[in-house]
């Protein structure tokens, strides 16, 4: 894979109707960005599941989200097959951070940050469009509403601050995700290949 790949989604993905938008119907910002894995959408859903803090990491810059401990080289069998309103951990040790709000295993799952009154702060979703049998497109939407604001900065300073930070840790989660799942294919294939030679 080329680690300059692009996630740049486009013009018909930022466009596109996707899971969860409906649950933020006055929307601050909304970002959408996607990247080409080389494998089917059930290789690369697994990673997609067990992501959170104490569970696989985020894949993204473990110092800054996963407590310096490395994101998950693997799939976790134990968190394959969470319950909507699970708590994926923001950072390791809490026991607040992104809820399972919804998921179509293999095909998609939005996150959700609620408020303590129960609102929608920001949902994230990750929608998976297989292409062909060896190649899926991710896309993925983080959406905040009107009351979201990025470290308690006035609104239009702070999301121009999260759209910087979120396309830097977006971009690396992407190409960390696509990595994994590609070389676990890889050798998947390997393995069949030898055992039918």
């Amino acid at each position: 894979m080329n680690h300059r790949q692009s996630v740049q989604a486009t013009t018909r993905e930022h466009l596109l109707a996707l899971p969860g938008d409906e649950m933020i119907p006055h929307v601050a910002d909304s970002l959408t960005h996607a990247i080409t894995v080389h494998c089917n959408r059930r290789e690369l859903w697994p990673w997609l599941i067990q992501m959170g803090a104490d569970r696989a990491g985020w894949y993204s810059y473990d110092m800054m989200d996963n407590g310096g401990r490395h994101s998950a080289e693997k799939i976790l069998p134990g968190f394959q097959h969470p319950s909507v309103g699970a708590v994926f951990p923001a950072l390791p040790g809490r026991r607040d951070g992104f809820v399972l709000l919804e998921t179509e295993p293999a095909h998609w799952m939005v996150l959700g940050w609620p408020t303590p009154d129960g609102e929608l702060m920001v949902t994230w979703a990750f929608v998976l469009h297989e292409i062909d049998g060896h190649t899926t497109r991710l896309i993925v939407r983080a959406r905040a509403s009107n009351d979201y604001r990025f470290h308690g900065l006035p609104k239009t300073m702070g999301l121009l601050m999260a759209r910087m930070v979120h396309y830097m840790m977006e971009r690396k989660q992407l190409l960390e995700i696509a990595r994994r799942a590609e070389q676990r294919a890889d050798q998947g294939a390997k393995h069949g290949r030898e055992a039918t030679s």
